[in-house]
């Protein structure tokens, strides 16, 4: 398209240009609708659309991007200020990764045009004939062909977010149309996935199957040289039936792709530079990685994409069959080992086996023992190439491998027959169901589900299995939270031992480890070691949470921020008894030494075990356990709170997780008036989506993709959409705006509500109204299996699950219980504490004596020391010491840092210096606070400086973090991203609060210091 300076379109841009300046207007926002009026105009006569602010995938919003007729980003416009350098912004812009494919900057007096990542032209705005010159390259430019593999496959990730976009505009279209074969096509499809897939799977994911299948299938036929990939394949060919549907009418798919041709050609030419079909392999694994971490983020999240490594694999299939040999004298290769991948990503486990297979066993193992299953479609795809090519290689004769099934092995063995995608397939899941398994191996999805509910990305509910989990897993667990036995990867390690169907056998899984060590998985080890004759795990650490100094990246072998482990287990009817061994890798081993010492030990016989003998608890992991710590009473128990036991003796009869709202920007602020703002305005859009289900929703409807996801306007949880499929209503009211601890030494207003508080826990019993605020005190500490170190606080009102940050949760034991309404005021120390403490020291102990004391111990760092691992596994349990002197001392100290803690914002504040600069306007707003490097000085504001911090403040320390460096924390203006809702701390009424407060912390901190400094000596607990 060559662009004519005759066109009106150029006489309208001039025009208006010289009318803003002649009205002195220069500013971007003003000047550059110039433009616009003419990018428009050009753009429509080039058949492309112009949209103004688009967000791009890599986060970017250019102020235009111009798309073609199949919504493919053809080019970028950037505009400036004729006050900007141009140079400067454009080198700014460069930096922040903005797409130089295509683009035109200009501050309409000049413009640079940048093409294929470089610079090709610039343009002097006010000659006619250099801006039509530098338009007419612009809307002919086409991409050069990418001669470089990597760069290739980061563009086409980057490029695939677009390219997804435009094929569902089209497929959307289609369906709108009145392409009646397609949407007749597509529905069958639908209903084929609902039955043999997902009951809840939507049309949109039924589209984003079909875009995955456009994109990619070229690949697959030409990479591995396999032209008949989609009549071969039973699947491939039924999607390849929607499609014909798809463009039966008027859509092009050639044409489409076509324009895709220099990402494909550069990827099929380094392809041909490979020899060997390993080399394909990970060849094909890596683009395939690469395509999901850029065309569908939600489906990597719930179902852990991550391509095994080769060491791991290698390690694993090595170990199964050293295992099969000393157990029960078989080997992989034997008549009898049906061997069963149940989620097999591209093939690796497979195809590993295949190569130990000994050639006169070949044949029959592939066609008859061997099987696995994959639920998404291009891993089906890649692993149905992998495994078939795998067998021709070693054989020379193509034969399809008919043991893969498209199918969710965790809806397996349903007694009502489904309807499946294919002949084909339905007879290989029956099949494959009939298998008398006895290996199971594999690598199962790891993560925990969505972390935000208004993601709707929720791993997808398994009646049958998960009340197998609950009926054996959560049936003998003591944990007080058991959320993490719904991971997949515990659904598949319980799904696996079902699935041998009481055989012996052998299950090897590499997959998250939170199981082996973690208080929630007691009940899973308890039946782990009832299930099995012999477990093997092997630890690979790289749980970033636990370890914020490590990264996943570089230490995790996955790349992820989740401890990682392997685990071999054998159930053998003719083993004596039961034994466990585990190996741990050093903690700071990165990724490669880990897969290198995975590649020297070769299988189990190459790894150092040490021999593990589970306490009565089901720990694995005992080391640093103090046996006597069982002998001490136990400040609460789970039985006696729920009231189903009477007998056991505690010091408290109840106790609570922290009030859990799942939506802390929209139920917490500093300021109540503008809490009950936000709340009211929340509960006005909640309710209004009460009322649109009523209208609309109901049996049949799928909730996730029901609501309105928009984060700006409301906030979800799991429970507030159970609250909107019963129809409960959110009234809005002022008295549930009440006094919480958010963080340490952050108090905030909290909108404690049935509805829109996700967890009220016991809080309605312990501070149920204005008054009890006054009236009672709880004693609160990091709960059980915390990723923080061990915590305990005192506080007036409610609290939150999260008080010091993520990854710890905070179980309170308050003084006093009430009925929810106020009334029946109780104390919550048992009289059997009582009794106990009156008779070691004296009749004169009160049940606020021993509250202090518990406090005063709970501080010791002897205590706290000593028992560092009993308190990751069970509740504290409370020594007696040897005298009543002992007892007073620690009761007085437990009372003077309740004191501390509790009216630390009457204290007077530690004397520090405060420094303003003369050349800045004093203020005493706070945006954000700085320590200074050495920590002796905080930057209040640009007017504002604090010297003189006592070193010793920084040894009081709550959770990770001092409590000072809390209050540095959480004293600042926050936006939060996903709402838009602004945090603003500073009191217009009380401007010097924050200041203040900062002394007063360190004065709290440094007199907490000497307390706990002045307890008495280790010997005497």
């Amino acid at each position: 398209m060559r662009i004519n300076i005759n066109d009106l379109a150029f006489g309208t841009y001039y025009t208006a240009l010289e009318d803003y300046r002649e009205r002195g207007f220069t500013r971007e926002q003003t000047v550059r609708l110039a433009f616009i009026t003419l990018l428009e105009t050009l753009s429509r006569k080039a058949g492309w659309t112009l949209a103004l602010e688009h967000r791009l995938a890599n986060g970017k919003i250019p102020d235009g991007t111009l798309f073609d007729e199949f919504r493919i980003p053809r080019g970028y416009w950037e505009a400036k200020d004729e006050d900007d350098d141009l140079e400067t912004e454009i080198a700014r812009k460069i930096a922040l990764k903005y797409p130089t494919t295509n683009i035109v900057f200009e501050d309409s007096r000049r413009a640079v045009l940048y093409q294929n990542g470089k610079r090709v032209m610039e343009a002097d705005l006010s000659q006619k004939h250099e801006l039509a010159a530098a338009l007419t390259l612009f809307f002919t430019w086409t991409e050069a062909d990418i001669e470089n593999f990597e760069t290739a496959v980061v563009e086409f990730k980057d490029r695939i977010p677009d390219l997804a976009q435009g094929l569902m505009k089209q497929i959307e279209a289609e369906r709108a149309g009145g392409n009646k074969q397609f949407t007749r096509a597509f529905g069958e499809f639908h209903d084929l996935c609902r039955s043999a897939l997902n009951p809840t799977i939507t049309a949109g994911a039924i589209e984003e199957m079909l875009v995955q299948h456009l994109l990619t299938e070229r690949l697959f036929r030409t990479v591995f040289q396999n032209p008949d990939f989609t009549r071969r394949n039973v699947i491939a060919s039924e999607i390849e039936r929607v499609i014909g549907a798809l463009t039966s009418r008027s859509f092009n798919r050639q044409d489409f792709l076509g324009k895709l041709d220099y990402f494909y050609v550069a990827i099929e030419e380094a392809a041909r530079g490979l020899e060997g079909f390993g080399d394909k392999q990970g060849f094909l694994n890596t683009v395939y990685e690469r395509f999901f971490q850029g065309f569908s983020v939600k489906q990597a999240d719930t179902h852990g994409i991550v391509y095994t490594p080769q060491e791991i694999v290698d390690f694993m299939c090595a170990s199964v069959d050293e295992v099969l040999k000393e157990e029960f004298g078989k080997s992989l290769s034997d008549e009898g080992v049906v061997i069963l991948d149940p989620c097999v990503g591209t093939g690796n486990f497979i195809v590993n086996i295949l190569n130990r297979i000994h050639g006169p066993d070949l044949a029959r193992k592939y066609r008859d023992e061997l099987f696995c299953n994959e639920i998404m479609l291009l891993p089906y795809y890649i692993a149905s190439l992998n495994i078939e090519h795998a067998y021709y290689e070693r054989t020379g004769e193509y034969a399809p491998f008919e043991g893969i099934c498209f199918t969710d092995t965790l809806d397996l063995g349903k007694t009502q027959p489904t309807l499946d995608f294919s002949a084909a397939n339905s007879a290989r899941v029956l099949r494959q169901e009939q298998a008398r398994v006895i290996v199971l191996i594999g690598n199962p999805p790891y993560n925990v589900g969505q972390q935000n509910e208004n993601d709707n990305n929720k791993n997808r509910k398994y009646p049958g299995i998960e009340a197998r989990i609950r009926e054996t897993y959560v049936k003998e667990s003591h944990a007080t939270n058991t959320r993490a036995l719904g991971d997949p990867y515990v659904k598949f390690f319980r799904w696996a031992k079902d699935r041998l169907q009481g055989r012996d056998g052998v299950v090897c899984f590499v997959s998250n480890n939170s199981f082996a060590d973690e208080i929630a998985f007691d009940g899973m080890r308890a039946h782990m070691e009832r299930d099995f004759t012999s477990i093997w795990h092997v630890d690979l650490h790289g749980n970033v949470r636990k370890n914020p100094k490590i990264s996943g990246t570089s230490h995790n072998v996955f790349g992820i921020q989740v401890g990682v482990g392997i685990t071999v287990a054998v159930k053998n009817s003719a083993a004596e008894g039961m034994r466990i061994r585990y190996h741990r890798v050093p903690e700071d081993w990165r990724r490669t030494e880990k897969l290198a010492y995975l590649a020297h030990a070769g299988d189990i016989r190459g790894v150092d075990w040490t021999d593990v003998t589970p306490d009565d608890h089901h720990t694995w992991r005992t080391e640093g356990l103090h046996d006597e710590f069982a002998a001490f009473p136990s400040m609460g128990d789970k039985a006696v709170k729920s009231g189903q036991d009477n007998t056991t003796n505690t010091l408290f009869r109840l106790y609570s997780r922290g009030a859990e709202t799942t939506r802390d920007s929209w139920m917490y602020d500093f300021d109540a008036r503008r809490l009950a703002e936000k709340a009211e305005r929340m509960c006005g859009v909640y309710n209004a989506e009460v009322d649109r289900w009523r209208r609309e929703g109901g049996k049949g409807v799928d909730v996730d993709n029901f609501v309105l996801s928009d984060e700006r306007v409301i906030k979800w949880s799991s429970r507030l959409k159970e609250c909107l499929t019963q129809g409960t209503y959110a009234g809005f009211e002022p008295g549930h705006v009440r006094r919480a601890l958010y963080r340490p030494f952050t108090r905030q207003a909290l909108y404690f509500d049935p509805v829109m508080t996700h967890r009220q826990g016991l809080w309605p019993r312990i501070y149920p109204n204005a008054a009890s605020d006054d009236q009672n005190r709880s004693i609160g500490i990091t709960d059980l299996g915390s990723e923080k170190p061990f915590m305990v606080m005192v506080f007036d009102r409610i609290a939150d699950l999260h008080l010091v940050g993520a990854g710890a949760s905070t179980q309170s034991f308050p003084f006093y219980t009430y009925d929810e309404d106020g009334t029946n005021r109780r104390e919550n120390i048992t009289d059997w504490a009582l009794a106990e403490y009156r008779s070691r020291y004296g009749p004169d102990v009160t049940k606020w004596d021993i509250f202090h004391y518990l406090y005063g111990i709970l501080h010791s760092p002897a205590y706290r020391e000593t028992f560092a691992q009993n308190l990751k596994r069970e509740l504290p349990r409370i020594p007696y010491v040897a005298n009543a002197d002992l007892f007073t001392a620690f009761r007085a100290a437990g009372a003077a840092l309740c004191e501390l803690h509790l009216d630390y914002e009457s204290l007077e504040p530690w004397p520090l210096n405060k420094v303003d600069d003369k050349d800045v306007p004093f203020t005493w707003r706070v945006e954000k606070m700085a320590l200074s490097k050495d920590k002796d000085a905080i930057q209040v504001n640009k007017s504002l400086r604090l010297t003189g911090v006592p070193e010793d403040c920084f040894r009081y320390r709550l959770g990770n973090r001092s409590a000072l460096d809390w209050v540095i924390d959480q004293y600042q203006v926050k936006a939060d991203k996903r709402t838009g809702i602004v945090s603003d701390p500073n009191r217009p009424d009380d401007p010097e609060y924050i200041v203040r407060l900062v002394g007063q912390v360190i004065r709290v901190s440094v007199e907490t210091v000497k307390i706990v400094e002045s307890l008495p000596a280790p010997t005497t607990l």
